[in-house]
């Protein structure tokens, strides 16, 4: 899919205070731990998950998307009313119905006019919301719209941990199912999409490809659909050693039509962004396309996987830190257990970010390598917004 009239405006997240080392998660699985005599520092050393975030009990959904959603208005300097469109992506839900988008529409002050919806597609949720709005715009039936999502993780987290420590048929083998879900981490994030004639940041989205291996829809799932107003008690079953080696293969497949139809070669993408599983993962995935690691960036490490805000939060954190630069072509490499994957290209020009990261604490720097970026192009200046600025 090509774009000529479509830019990435502004980004707005929202992160939660409460940090969740993996070694508290470990002293909290002693029982299972002293029963199988599994080696401390087992849970970061196979994810490179040091720490992720949890909301505060009772936090819903549509509370952190509401904050998300007008941190990327106000990084934009849009008006309410331009909004076309609000589609409301993640996992997580306030309810099954009505879609969680209704109250953040109500909530932002929105038009009656704007359509409102909730999408979910596992990690992708936020790009395919994304895309969507993109058609819009490219068929002129929007200017501006809207895609946020918030993923909650201390329900899976926890839930998982009661199931480990009390299930003693689990051995070493068995347990392997449930580490993936002891990766996840709670973050919210929002992404403001414009016509290219109103954009003040000429950030074009220019092509989309996307790829589903659905014969390998099994390889993840949770137990029933649940929505976090109604007490969700989630618990999910990943295959994780199979969904890497499927989720590669797709990713390569994806990646190959992917520089065809954009008449590029790898070394065309400046930075990448990949979607945020793990540190093995996320190796081999660039390997397997023939990218260069230096120029990805990184925030599994303490943000762990945040499920369908993992990729656009991280991308938003890169902006935030001047980790991409006017001229950079950006590449979004989005994959979500089914098998699908969503691969997006970007004209990178001016970054306009608005979040909480200033309050709050001891927030790392996620890895990069800052002696891999060139110098900017074209001489335009990277702009920043935080909740400090103003």
């Amino acid at each position: 899919m090509r774009y000529e009239e479509v830019c990435i405006e502004s980004l707005g997240y929202t992160l939660p205070e409460e940090v969740v080392a993996s070694a508290e998660i470990e002293r909290r699985l002693a029982p299972l731990y002293q029963r199988l005599r599994l080696p401390e520092g087992r849970l970061e050393l196979i994810s490179g998950v040091r720490e992720r975030r949890f909301w505060p009990v009772g936090t819903m959904p549509s509370s952190m998307s509401l904050l998300s959603a007008r941190r990327a208005l106000e990084a934009a300097e849009i008006a309410p009313e331009r909004i076309g469109a609000l589609i409301h992506a993640s996992v997580c839900r306030d309810y099954l119905e009505p879609a969680t988008a209704c109250s953040v529409h109500h909530r932002l002050g929105l038009p009656p006019s704007c359509i409102v919806y909730d999408l979910s597609n596992a990690c992708l949720g936020l790009l395919n919301g994304m895309v969507q709005i993109a058609n819009m715009i490219e068929l002129g039936q929007i200017e501006a719209g809207i895609v946020v999502g918030s993923e909650g993780s201390r329900q899976l987290v926890e839930n998982t941990i009661d199931w480990l420590n009390g299930e003693t048929s689990l051995t070493r083998q068995s347990v392997k199912s449930a580490i993936a879900s002891l990766t996840i981490g709670s973050a919210s994030c929002a992404i403001l999409l414009t016509r290219r004639a109103i954009s003040r940041t000429g950030n074009r989205l220019w092509q989309v490809t996307v790829r589903a291996h659905t014969e390998f829809h099994d390889l993840c799932h949770s137990g029933c659909d649940e929505a976090v107003g109604s007490g969700m008690n989630p618990l999910m079953d990943t295959d994780s050693e199979r969904l890497l080696e499927e989720g590669i293969a797709t990713g390569k497949a994806a990646f190959t039509e992917f520089l065809r139809q954009a008449d590029c070669v790898p070394e065309s993408l400046q930075r990448t962004i990949c979607h945020q599983v793990g540190s093995a993962h996320r190796k081999r995935m660039l390997e397997a396309l023939g990218l260069r690691l230096e120029r990805d960036f990184s925030t599994l490490e303490w943000l762990g996987n945040t499920g369908s805000v993992a990729l656009p939060i991280t991308l938003a954190l890169a902006a935030e830190q001047q980790a991409i630069r006017s001229g950079d072509q950006v590449g979004l490499l989005g994959i979500g257990s089914g098998i699908n994957c969503l691969l997006c290209a970007i004209d990178w020009r001016q970054s306009r970010v608005r979040g909480n990261g200033g309050a709050v604490h001891a927030i790392p720097k996620p890895h990069f390598d800052a002696a891999a970026a060139p110098a900017a192009i074209g001489g335009r200046e990277e702009v920043r917004f935080s909740d400090t600025a103003r």
